[in-house]
């Protein structure tokens, strides 16, 4: 596309790509034009990103490349903690907040352990679901302050290592997701006279909106009916283990766009522990799930990929409602607990993608017949049209393009119109199309036909990633992610463009994008800088969150290379890296489908002697083919330039 007419500069990059509101005071332009992180906010430095790259490309690791920023993860467990701690302050609030991390958000042993570290003055915790995650949260959680809890359906494997924990002195509390389950427990703690931690956790009414709704309602997968709730406490009554009933846990999906569902949710489950509270069991937590956003595109709306609320504002609110409702119930205040993975380890986390190519609608050059050949109809109708376009009549013009390549394409079918004429039809509708659409930048109404065809103009940039491995979020559900350039960001952009993987998918694609300020549409393309020659790197932000975990591999595409970034006062640059872990090999995945490298280099050294005995190659032709192959399953499953 042409150069943008309008003035250009940082300003106009942070308002285009939102930068300020969904950077949350982590992310920014510099006055070179570069995007910055700031782990800690205006408490520390602000560096460079393209020089962290490059650091990075100095340490031997090739695109597309994962930066975790270890300091921006610490400062998010901090804010978590300090904010609910000044909500409890200004409430009065009469109990604690012991978070935990649900690691399910972000099972990496790097980051977990990050997390336990930045979290153990606040006795932060851990929230499993899963047996492999059990097994994993016993090994690295050693303070027995800090609470483990049980979530997920449970087998007797299960219920043991939970009460082995208990034997530890560890706070293991299992959460009951149905009537059966606590048959269960009370059945093996008998066996291994252990005194179990049991949590309920109840189905409420209330219920989010978005792309997670269903984990809450009446016909949410996990949870007990109030009906079943009552059944529970009879089981427990039964076996005169009222007192191991300790915590009410609920749970209405990921990612609550609304804040007035939170409020709702946790005055009902607040209810509940008032009212088990009364019948004379102990409870002593109250465990409001997970669910705290993040405001991927910065609308700070109701939007699916937004939140209308702070990280502030939820703790006040989860704080106040409780205390309103206890106070009226007459009954002690609840330890609260929070199991918020997404708002701590979404931002710590970007992915660095490289361009490599561009697929453009229209050429830089203008099309031009050679001299001394007549055109051919259609193509004279264009060329007319196109000399004629003017502001008057620009619609009426498209719409006459149209036309004319709806029937030259009808002719092509009947074989009445050659790939020449074919060629050039298109070249010039294209033309047209965008003189049309530079025609309408100015007007205050544009028709939806107009913008739908703005959309079509955009050129498709070629990245070196896998949207199935990286951004399956985006692929699953129109998970929303910024994504941004990370250099040149002092120049204007002359594309609009969507971007497509190396994946051989049609869905290997991104083709929506946060919209600007203040809207909460989506767009179809990202503003994108003329390919110059040189590196041409694009960032993928707030990935920290999931994306880590639950990629697949595609094509046999596997995990991307990995920087960890600490901060540093003594370095030249700000910050060091600390750890480089190298993305998967070729034979690593292959492994995976049970292609073995020793197979495979045997096969390949079989057919390779018969082609040398039968003379098709030379011994050391071959030796080499069988070297080259050898070391390239050593090498990265992606591109490398």
């Amino acid at each position: 596309m042409g150069n943008t007419p309008e003035p250009w500069d940082v300003a106009c990059a942070l308002q285009t790509y939102n930068i300020a509101r969904w950077g949350n005071g982590y992310f920014g332009v510099n006055d070179a034009g570069n995007m910055t992180v700031r782990p800690i906010q205006d408490q520390g430095p602000a560096l460079d990103l393209t020089a962290v790259v490059e650091e990075a490309r100095g340490r031997g690791l090739t695109l597309p490349l994962l930066l975790r920023f270890q300091d921006l993860l610490r400062h998010r467990v901090q804010v978590l903690n300090e904010e609910f701690r000044a909500a409890i302050a200004e409430a009065g609030y009469q109990a604690p907040y012991r978070g935990v991390f649900p690691i399910k958000v972000n099972q990496l042993r790097e980051v977990v352990e990050e997390i336990m570290d930045a979290g153990a003055s606040y006795k932060f915790g851990l929230e499993v679901g899963s047996k492999p995650e059990l097994f994993a949260a016993l090994a690295i959680l050693r303070d027995p302050e800090c609470l483990l809890i049980c979530n997920g359906y449970k087998d007797q494997l299960y219920i043991q290592m939970a009460l082995l924990g208990r034997k530890l002195g560890k706070t293991i509390i299992m959460v009951v997701e149905k009537v059966e389950e606590l048959k269960a427990i009370i059945e093996v703690s008998q066996q291994l006279g252990v005194r179990p931690i049991v949590g309920i956790r109840i189905r409420l009414l209330a219920k989010s909106s978005g792309k997670w709704a269903t984990s809450g309602g009446e016909n949410a997968k996990f949870g007990l009916s109030t009906s079943e709730v009552i059944e529970a406490t009879e089981l427990l009554k039964a076996h005169q283990m009222e007192d191991c009933l300790r915590l009410m846990h609920f749970h209405i999906g990921s990612q609550i766009p609304d804040i007035q569902t939170v409020k709702r949710a946790v005055r009902e489950a607040a209810r509940y522990y008032a009212k088990l509270r009364l019948l004379g069991f102990p409870l002593d937590y109250l465990d409001v799930g997970g669910g705290l956003g993040v405001d991927y595109d910065g609308s700070r709306s109701a939007y699916d990929s937004s939140t209308n609320y702070t990280l502030a504002e939820y703790a006040r609110d989860v704080v106040y409602n409780v205390a309103d409702v206890c106070n009226e119930e007459k009954v002690p205040h609840p330890t609260l607990i929070s199991e918020s993975g997404r708002a701590i380890v979404a931002h710590h986390s970007v992915l660095i993608v490289d361009i490599f190519g561009v697929i453009e609608k229209t050429k830089a050059k203008r099309f031009a017949l050679p001299e001394g050949i007549k055109p051919a109809k259609p193509v004279a109708d264009l060329l007319e049209l196109r000399a004629t376009l003017n502001r008057k009549n620009r619609r009426e013009h498209f719409h006459d393009a149209v036309q004319i390549k709806e029937d030259a394409q009808a002719r092509f079918d009947l074989g009445l119109l050659d790939l020449a004429t074919k060629a050039q039809v298109e070249t010039l509708f294209w033309e047209i199309a965008e003189a049309v659409v530079a025609n309408f930048r100015s007007s205050k109404s544009i028709p939806e036909e107009i913008n739908q065809l703005k959309d079509s103009l955009g050129d498709q940039f070629l990245c070196n990633f896998s949207v199935f491995q990286s951004l399956l979020d985006h692929w699953a559900l129109g998970q929303l992610f910024p994504i941004v350039p990370i250099h040149r960001l002092n120049e204007a952009p002359e594309h609009h463009a969507t971007l497509v993987d190396i994946t051989c998918d049609s869905d290997g694609k991104i083709s929506k994008f946060i919209d600007s300020e203040d809207e909460v549409e989506v767009r179809l393309t990202l503003p994108l800088h003329a390919l110059n020659g040189k590196p041409y790197y694009l960032g993928i932000f707030l990935l920290g969150a999931y994306q880590d975990i639950i990629g697949d591999l595609h094509n046999l595409f596997g995990r991307v290379n990995e920087a960890h970034i600490f901060l540093d006062p003594d370095e030249e640059t700000g910050f060091y890296i600390e750890e480089t872990i190298p993305g998967s090999t070729i034979s690593e995945v292959l492994g995976n489908v049970q292609y073995h490298a020793a197979m495979l280099e045997r096969a390949m050294k079989e057919q390779i002697d018969r082609a040398i005995k039968s003379d098709v190659l030379k011994p050391n032709e071959g030796m080499r083919l069988l070297e080259s192959y050898e070391q390239g399953l050593k090498t990265s499953t992606y591109l490398q330039f």
